[in-house]
């Protein structure tokens, strides 16, 4: 058990690492002489046809490079946060009032405190408001990453405590992305997916937890969210919520099936290196059992982890992350000074004062490990705001005003660089002193 806590500590690292080393190489790339290849990779227009079918497509028009990577393999990144929101609500941190009350409180001044203080500061009446969502958002990965760079000195309950508001962060940015960031509805297509989520669901009831199934369907789900009108990064979401979280087989009925399986296995020779064709039915009976006591949920989130971190993640910074430190325009402007200071002053202040009030009105107690000093650091990790900031950036700017847009991304990355290191530094402190405040 705790080996596989320190490995999944070290991938959390890892893709952490990987993850702003991307972004530092599309910001280098992007104010270099490579900026026109840059520029052309990502507008590069798309194909996956079938006859005159082309499933990389929206309205009519092909899907470039920069479109594929926000509206479709971020679909597989929103699936992902999908499964841990379901997961959580479940079994995890949210399962319970009791468990919720002080990471949803805290999660709700994060994102309110932030608005506040970009309302602030952007200017009224103008597009500079269509970007009031981005400093929403905690990027979790990245969070949890500085957080496990402090190593076994943590608490536990300071973990789940980031994990637990930053998935309600998660949701409040799903909702936003839905609700504000959709264009003309095309109700036809919606009723279709309607259907379709109801018929996976009522699959999911009758025990089908072929994983394939429910991607396949995703896919066709996905391409007529494109073409609603509702962002299709939410079809991911959904699609995590239809996906059983329960097994096929429940773990007594397990154990009971694999012991009389192992009793069962022909043993010819104990030095014998080749198996036998017998032994090898018997051994794929273990494994069948096996895929069938992890649910698909489990299954497929555990599936996914890898290729989001270290493959979608990537990619998304790479081709959203290239800010333009030079050309026309204010590099900073209102709109990254109200993103960074959302970031950082807006999520810190947001987190720390909605916890405080909640444990001083006795709506929740202090969890056990937690003190005053390291919850004020893991409120400005709250700052950490890269991936989904970025994603609803692009949703907010995009190809209407590059000006803003690149105004977005350099508060996003200043704010987020600063709120690491300075939540990091606060924590160091923090763990060293051990005592309440």
């Amino acid at each position: 058990m705790l080996r596989a806590a320190k490995s999944i500590s070290s991938l959390n690292v890892m893709a952490s690492i990987l993850l702003f080393l991307t972004a530092i190489v599309a910001a280098v790339i992007a104010n270099s002489p490579l900026a026109s290849v840059y520029q052309d990779f990502l507008s590069q227009e798309l194909h996956l046809r079938i006859g005159d079918f082309n499933l990389l497509s929206h309205g009519g028009h092909n899907l470039s490079m920069l479109e594929f990577i926000n509206d479709c393999l971020m679909t597989i990144f929103f699936l992902s946060v999908g499964l841990e929101i379901k997961r959580e609500l479940l079994v995890g941190e949210l399962s319970s009032f009791r468990k919720a009350i002080l990471p949803f409180i805290a999660a709700c001044g994060g994102m309110l405190f932030p608005v506040i203080i970009y309302s602030m500061l952007a200017t009224s009446g103008t597009p500079e408001m269509r970007g009031t969502a981005i400093p929403m958002a905690t990027d979790i990965a990245f969070s949890l990453g500085v957080l496990c760079l402090l190593g076994k000195r943590v608490p536990l309950s300071l973990k789940i405590f980031l994990t637990a508001f930053a998935v309600v962060d998660d949701i409040g940015g799903i909702l936003v992305i839905a609700i504000f960031y959709s264009s003309e509805v095309a109700y036809g297509y919606l009723i279709v997916v309607a259907i379709l989520y109801a018929c996976l669901y009522y699959m999911g009831k009758f025990g089908v937890t072929q994983k394939i199934v429910y991607l396949f369907f995703g896919v066709i789900i996905w391409y007529l969210f494109l073409q609603s009108g509702i962002h299709s990064t939410v079809s991911g979401v959904i699609l995590a919520f239809v996906i059983p979280a329960r097994p096929r087989l429940d773990a007594g009925k397990y154990i009971k099936r694999i012991r009389a399986i192992v009793n069962s296995f022909p043993v010819l020779q104990s030095d014998n290196i080749v198996l036998t064709n017998k032994q090898i039915a018997t051994l794929k009976r273990v494994e069948r059992a096996s895929d069938r006591v992890i649910s698909p949920l489990q299954s497929l989130e555990d599936n996914l982890h890898g290729a989001v971190n270290f493959v979608i993640l990537p990619l998304f910074a790479f081709a959203n992350a290239g800010v333009v430190l030079s050309g026309s325009g204010d590099i900073m402007g209102n709109v990254g000074l109200a993103v960074g200071l959302g970031l950082l002053v807006g999520k810190f202040l947001g987190i720390y004062l909605f916890t405080w009030l909640t444990i001083k009105c006795g709506l929740a107690r202090m969890p056990e490990g937690m003190n005053w000093r390291n919850i004020a650091g893991v409120s400005l990790l709250g700052g950490i705001g890269f991936t989904v900031s970025l994603f609803i950036a692009n949703l907010s700017f995009s190809n209407i005003y590059p000006e803003l847009l690149n105004q977005a991304k350099f508060g996003i990355l200043c704010g987020t660089i600063v709120a690491g290191i300075l939540g990091y530094a606060v924590l160091k402190w923090a763990l060293s002193k051990g005592s309440k405040i």
